[in-house]
């Protein structure tokens, strides 16, 4: 609907290995791709094939643009290779042979005597593979793949999976790597790996991406898959995995080649004829095959698929109004030294890693050192457990091999907030699809955030994945206390995705729906209303004419609208047009667009307040929007926070009904129904408490005037809904028995009500009882209208009245019809005058205000009244023509019909009564049987009589005898007046007229004159006829009376609700129409004009059937009902506890848990077995200790010789220690003091790798042969500024080291450091890099770090507090694209005191100022810095000084922030809070800390 809608490149080092895409640090730009917006735009549902194109069509468009994007590569020039194929052939240095090349490439001499360069010598050209591929022998399962270069842009491949494929953007993207070669997993881990992992795939909507191929790790997801679509296990349609694999590498490959696609593409799984090659798995959906123009070379789409993961992760997924950030995560199995590369770029990107304990290899390697400190992570304890778990290929690891090992596998178990092991039955852990969605929330809870955006960044994960038990153990937990406002953004969501799980989750965590709903909320949801339900189409229609842009209160106006057709003309609008001086106070409704990094969620939902003013219920809007999307789950929950509820469950089954009469789905139809029932049993379910409890009240629930309901009642939404159930419920009827007698008792005999009536005397003889005892015992008048006034009385005197009127009328017709009119003629006029003026009163009565339009649609809506004007029109033409003498005998007949219809009318009548009432409905559904029936029945009235009349009559020329012959005679004949002569036995000549020109004889049929006999073909006449009364007599009469029967079935079954619901009607008449009968009804009539016209009093529905109560009486009464309602509830809920299906199931379920529980055990009890031994070992170790502290404190007091001492072995690392059960195990332990961010191995800004060096080989004084570091020095512009390259001495020799030097300092704050070879050392240790890297100078290279803060204070001024403690602000500034903000401070210029940082934010004017403040700060840090630039001969040692404004209105203050300003566009200033997870570079945060602590403040 367009009117509501306007509104993440390592490459791994082994072929063999699966790769992974890392999460990057910034948003890409978004303009090259699709957006990705869910929009709720689209046209009304259509019919098939109005809305969706054909086969055809949808091929042609992919062919057509893949063929214009998608590129393959082929090599343009053969150059044989020394190595021959497997079939013994001559390839080229490409791997394909000669005939599998192009014809310029052999035959072409421009490349001649050149060698082969994949570079210069593979081209792209159109991809000839791409389409639907089946895989044969397997079923009918249809995946999509394609061939493509792998330099194809990423953004491009991204639009063919979500554009050409139609994939839905994911939720999450899981890149599961590991061995590539098959291995053996435990069959218990295999299987509950398989089903977490497609668990996770399924309720959070994610893409699973491995290699492809069907062997490894691959090979698991793919059984994976199969498996559970065997068993049936999806049920939100299927899993998308994506298998990105090398082309060059695949078998039987030449079958995928379609120029113009392959739709399908049939591929044989042939792993016995496969070699060398590998085959595509079966089990997946896409392939993405990467080209690069070579055969039988593994590892091509390495890049690629990092770089497609890389890019996925940065789009943005926005539905429901809250917009994330595609989550990835890395799931590991098994692996080798690829997959560890895999795992440490993953985590150096901030990439959350899930390994698999008891897979295998790398996976186990990382599994058993990740509880261990980094200090005993150590190379020997690597080397040991890589001959463990690499026995087979243990021998290839060099000595440099494990020291990178171990720095890599120490890096990433540094990080032990990315790094999730996954251990069967340890710690509860059971599902992996749970330790996937921890892992990410474990790794979003890391990320350094302003403010609380991290956990709406949490909660907005578990509700793009449905995963509401994960947002109750990980997010809504005493660490974390919501306000209901920070949840209204993610309730949005809720809504919009239908996820009523969270829906119920946010209302037990405080929201409240009466303060949740704004004009706002609401206009943005009905925005994003489902397209293809049916309430959108028909909002669609009402908006065809409005602008694009609609203020909200139109948009509402305009639901209010269809609403209204929905509910019925007996409610008003729910939503009233806005006055001209309201809409230009409204405001503009934003876009309620969360994103969940960078923007704080409440900065863009703007949330009204003044709903008071806008609507009368919120709960009610949102029930409605639920209802009319046909969310059963959503609205339950809803309907069950509603106040008015008996209400609000008749208005949604009334609105479920109407929508369910223009649904075309049968089942979307049947839903419908099925739920407006359910709301008709609850409806029930609440009056009936409320009945049990109080019959008053119960009752005037039901004649209240709703004012959230369009002014209606609950027994007037009963009636509209047509909820019989309801209406014949006891309290109800016993209600409309109460109005039918009025002020009588209901116990008088209605012989005692006729004596009365004929003697109104005998009411003073008590004959009769009243209700009201006043009434009993007074004898004034007051009874006689109490009488008279009954609707029962009036009733029944009207139908004395009416029998009267048919006698009188009877006997006129027959007996008294004069020329002239007599005085009982003239009698009938009068009362016929009576019984107009009555209708008429009926037509205009509009005591709601509706108007006379409305009036009038409500009376001719009663089959009824139609009867009355039928019969009172024809009354007046007879009455017409028999005032004209010409036309008298003209008019008795006209009114002799009329007397019909007055007789018909009597039924009507009948209805009170429980026995006639329900066989009058009977008959008015025999008469629509037999008008389908007379159809039929037409068919072969018409087709044998024609047929009949064309044989023997010839040339009939007279219109009344061959209506006669062909229909008239053809029916007579069902009914056994079988013609005389069809048969030619009885014919008769005298009987017939042989020219038909005797108007009272048929003609004759053909006769041969000389004999006078019939000469038609006698057989086939009588063939018709039994086949005529074959199919007429037995099969059409026999079908009537099943009609008839089924008919009276279906109303019998249901005879006391329809009577019951029946009822409603005629009381309601009678208890509004004047008490005097006809004629004697004139003189109400006329007291009634004087009322109207004259007095202008004007009319008013009988507080009996529409009463509005006082404000505090009905708050009052609501409560109540509310009350009840959750005793109804609670009393479902046991009921449905007690069923027998749910003990069943709640049986099962302790089985199941049972079970489970059993085959745990021993898992457990090892566990805690592994647990109490490495509690013993570290005991152990800790004795060991103190006997070796004895022993040397005895020795060094004289106590024995060195002789004869006792040599205690060294302690041990700890095997296998669990980080889970060791709760001692903490994320950086006190032994790793050393440099971490200068050991980084990629240096930043550059490509080039430093030297592994691990935590023990750090310091210069242990021994390190085999270290040798690159060297590297940055060549920058400035180099009179800075320290020559290095690479040479003589430079170098220049410089004074620990000395000040000119106009530089090369001292070090942690004294004298070492220089060798002309070159500094870095007094930290190793970092892995020679050179001075991207530092100016060699040596110290000095910062300074001005700390700038405030208190943080409230709009009154207090400062703020968080646990007791005071909160600091600190100023700090952003470069650029870069995630992280920094201190304003930096290198300085030599002679310069301010940083050249700091003085691109502060005005000119004001740096001698800051320069005063700088001198008078005081001094929170020297010393050395761990930064991702140091060196082994260049580091950075800084200052930092706190400059601390105690007071808001201190004047150096206001010129400070009158003075800063940025004089670069991309560089960012603010004043932020102090806190533990602000955004900073690490080496900052840790010198805010001391700040912190300096001031006592908060951290």
């Amino acid at each position: 609907m367009e009117l509501l809608a306007k509104r993440h490149r390592d490459q791994a080092s082994s072929g063999e290995e699966d790769s992974f895409g890392v999460q990057p640090r910034r948003v890409a730009d978004l303009a090259m791709v699709p957006n990705l917006r869910w929009s709720s735009t689209g046209l009304c549902r259509r019919t098939r094939s109005q809305c969706l194109f054909s086969s055809c069509e949808k091929q042609g468009d992919l062919s057509s643009w893949i063929s214009d994007n998608i590129k393959k590569k082929e090599c343009i020039y053969f150059v044989e290779s020394s190595k021959l194929s497997d079939a013994g052939k001559v390839v080229c240095e490409c791997g394909y042979p000669r005939e599998q090349h192009l014809e310029e490439a052999t035959g072409s001499h421009t490349f001649q005597g050149q060698e082969w360069d994949p570079k210069k010598h593979v081209r792209e050209m159109p991809t000839d593979a791409f389409g639907d591929i089946v895989f044969t022998g397997l079923g009918q399962k249809v995946g999509k793949y394609v061939r493509l270069s792998q330099d194809t842009p990423s953004s491009l491949i991204y639009q063919l999976m979500t554009q050409q494929w139609g994939l839905d953007a994911p939720n999450l993207l899981i890149s599961v790597t590991g061995g590539a070669k098959d291995f053996k997993m435990k069959p218990r881990l295999k299987s509950i790996f398989r089903r977490g992992l497609l668990k996770v795939a399924q309720t959070s909507g994610a893409w699973v991406i491995t290699g492809g191929s069907h062997t490894g790790v691959m090979k698991q997801v793919g059984e994976a898959v199969r498996n559970f679509s065997l068993s049936g296990s999806f049920c939100e349609g299927e899993v998308v995995t994506i298998g990105i694999a090398t082309w060059g590498a695949l078998h039987n490959r030449e079958s995928l080649i379609h120029p113009t696609g392959g739709f399908p593409a049939e591929y044989i799984v042939d792993e016995g004829g496969q070699g060398h090659l590998t085959c595509l798995d079966s089990n997946h959906s896409h392939f993405i095959l990467v080209d690069d123009g070579t055969h039988g070379r593994y590892g091509v789409e390495i890049p690629l698929r990092t770089k497609l993961e890389k890019f996925i992760s940065q789009q943005t997924k926005e539905r429901g109004g809250v917009a994330i950030k595609i989550p990835i995560v890395c799931v590991v199995l098994e692996g080798g030294p690829g997959t560890l590369n895999t795992i440490y770029n993953a985590i150096t990107n901030g990439t959350p890693c899930v390994v698999v304990e008891g897979s295998g290899r790398v996976a186990d390697v990382i599994a058993q050192v990740a509880g261990l400190p980094i200090s005993e992570i150590t190379i020997s304890l690597i080397q040991q457990k890589l001959s463990m778990f690499f026995q087979g290929m243990f021998e290839t690891f060099t000595e440099s091999k494990i020291v990178e090992w171990t720095k890599k596998i120490q890096d990433i178990v540094r990080r032990r907030q990315l790094l999730t092991v996954f251990r069967e039955g340890k710690d509860g852990q059971q599902d992996v699809d749970v330790a996937i969605l921890q892992a990410l929330l474990k790794a979003s809870r890391s990320l350094d955030h302003f403010g609380h955006e991290n956990w709406d960044h949490q909660l907005n994960l578990a509700v793009a994945w449905n995963r509401v038990d994960i947002a109750q153990s990980e997010i809504f937990t005493d660490e974390r206390q919501w306000k209901p406002s920070e949840l209204y953004p993610m309730m949005v969501a809720a809504l919009i995705t239908n996820k009523p799980e969270f829906v119920k989750l946010f209302l037990e965590n405080g929201v409240q729906l009466k303060e949740f709903v704004s004009q706002a909320t609401l206009f943005y949801l009905y925005q994003n209303l489902e397209p293809t339900c049916l309430f959108h189409c028909k909002l669609d229609r009402v908006l065809g004419g409005e602008p694009e842009r609609l203020d909200p209160g139109v948009l509402l106006q305009r639901v209010a609208q269809v609403l209204r057709e929905l509910l019925g003309d007996s409610t008003q609008l729910l939503y009233s047009r806005p006055h001209s001086s309201d809409q230009q106070r409204l405001f503009t409704v934003p876009s309620v667009k969360i994103s969940v990094q960078g923007v704080n969620p409440q900065s863009s939902y703007k949330h009204s307040s003044s709903q008071a003013t806008f609507t009368i219920d919120p709960v009610r809007d949102l029930l409605i929007w639920a209802i009319v999307q046909n969310r059963r789950e959503l609205a339950e929950i809803i309907w069950a926070q509603s106040q008015d509820c008996i209400a609000a469950a008749l208005a949604c089954s009334k609105i479920l009904k109407e929508l369910s009469k223009e649904e075309e789905d049968t089942d979307s139809l049947e839903e419908m129904l099925v739920l407006a029932d359910e709301y008709e049993q609850r409806a029930i379910g609440v009056f009936t408490e409320c009945y049990r409890q109080n019959e008053e009240r119960a009752q005037k629930l039901l004649v209240r005037v709703s004012e959230a309901w369009g002014r209606t009642t609950c027994l007037q939404l009963a009636l509209e809904a047509k909820d019989m159930k309801f209406v014949s419920h006891g309290g109800i009827q016993a209600y409309l028995t109460k109005v039918w007698w009025g002020q009588l008792s209901v116990d008088n005999g209605l012989w005692r009500l006729v004596l009365c009536m004929l003697v109104f005397p005998l009411l003073y003889t008590g004959l009769v009882s009243f209700r009201n005892r006043e009434l009993q015992a007074d004898r004034c008048l007051a009874r006689v209208r109490a009488f008279f006034s009954a609707p029962v009385v009036v009733f029944h005197m009207n139908i004395l009245s009416y029998f009267a009127f048919l006698c009188l009328f009877a006997y006129v017709l027959m007996v008294d019809f004069q020329p002239q009119p007599s005085s009982c003629e003239c009698l009938i006029y009068v009362w016929l005058f009576s019984l107009v003026c009555e209708e008429l009163r009926q037509l205009f009565y509009d005591p709601d205000g509706s108007g006379l339009r409305k009036a009038v649609l409500v009376y001719f809506s009663d089959y009824w009244n139609k009867l009355d004007v039928c019969a009172i029109l024809l009354f007046i033409a007879g009455l017409t023509c028999r005032l004209m003498p010409s036309l008298l005998y003209t008019g008795r007949i006209i009114l002799s019909l009329d007397f019909t219809m007055f007789c018909l009318r009597l039924m009507h009548i009948f209805t009170v009564s429980k026995t006639l009432g329900p066989k009058i409905i009977i008959v008015k559904r025999m008469m629509k049987d037999v008008f389908f029936f007379l159809f039929l029945l037409a068919v072969w009235v018409v087709s044998f009589g024609v047929a009949k009349q064309a044989i023997l009559i010839h040339n009939e020329r007279r219109v009344e005898w061959i209506f006669r012959g062909a229909i008239y005679h053809s029916y007579l004949t069902i009914f056994g007046q079988l013609p005389t002569y069809i048969d030619g036995v009885n014919f008769k000549p005298d009987q017939c007229s042989p020219n038909g020109t005797d108007p009272y004889k048929p003609k004759c049929p053909e006769i041969d004159q000389a004999r006078q006999e019939p000469v038609f073909p006698e057989w086939l006449t009588v063939l018709l006829l039994c086949l005529y009364l074959l199919f007429a007599n037995i099969l059409l009469l026999n079908l009537l009376i099943a009609m008839f029967n089924y008919t009276f079935q279906q109303v019998q079954e249901h005879t006391d609700q329809i009577w019951k619901f029946q009822r409603h009607d005629l009381i309601e008449e009678y208890q509004g129409r004047p008490p005097a009968p006809p004629p004697f009804i004139l003189l109400s009539h006329l007291h009634l004009i004087i009322k109207r016209v004259v007095l202008k009093i004007p009319a008013k529905r009988h507080k009996l059937f529409k009463n509005k109560l006082e404000k505090t009486e009905e708050a009052a009464l609501l409560s109540w009902e509310m009350y009840l309602k959750e005793n109804y509830l609670q009393e479902q809920q046991f009921q449905q506890k007690q069923r027998p299906e749910q003990k069943i199931q709640d049986v099962s379920d302790k089985v199941d848990s049972m079970v489970r529980l059993l085959e745990m055990a021993h898992l457990k009890q090892s566990g805690a077995m592994e647990q109490r031994l490495a509690s013993l070992e570290e005991q152990v170790a800790q004795t060991a200790t103190a006997l070796h502290w004895i022993v040397k404190a005895l020795r060094d007091s004289g106590f024995g010789s060195e002789e004869g001492v006792p040599t205690l072995a060294p302690q041990k690392a700890s095997v296998g220690r669990d980080p889970e059960l060791d709760s001692r195990s903490k994320a950086e332990d006190p032994d790793d003091a050393y440099h971490v961010n200068a050991r980084h191995l990629l240096y930043p800004s550059c490509s080039v790798l430093r030297f592994p060096v691990p935590n023990e080989k750090v310091p210069w004084e242990t021994e390190f042969l085999m270290y040798n570091p690159p060297f590297y020095t940055a060549n920058r512009k400035d180099k009179d500024l800075v320290d020559p390259v290095g690479d040479a001495l003589e430079p170098l020799s220049r410089i004074s080291y620990n000395a000040v030097d000119g106009p530089l300092d090369r001292r070090s704050f942690h004294g004298v450091y070492t220089v060798r070879d002309g070159l500094p050392l870095n007094p930290m240790g190793r970092t892995g890099l020679r050179g001075r890297g991207d530092l100016s100078r060699f040596g110290p290279n000095h910062t300074l770090q001005p700390v700038i803060t405030r208190w943080r204070r409230s709009l009154d001024g207090a400062i703020c507090r968080k646990n007791v403690k005071k909160m600091l602000e600190v100023l700090v500034v952003k470069h650029g694209p870069s995630e992280h903000w920094m201190l304003p401070g930096g290198s300085r210029e030599p002679g310069e005191l301010l940083p050249q940082n700091l003085k691109q934010v502060l005005q000119r004017e004001f740096w001698s100022s800051f320069e005063r403040l700088l001198t008078q700060g005081m001094k929170v840090y020297k010393g050395y810095m761990d930064d991702p630039r140091n060196t082994d001969n260049a580091w950075i040692e800084t200052v930092a000084v706190s400059i601390h404004f105690p007071d808001q209105s201190d004047v150096e203050l206001k010129r400070l922030n009158s003075h800063l300003h940025s004089c670069d566009e991309g560089m960012a200033i603010r004043w932020q809070v102090v806190d533990e997870r602000i955004p900073l570079y690490d080496n900052h945060k840790v010198i805010l800390q001391k700040v912190a602590a300096l001031f006592m403040a908060y951290y």
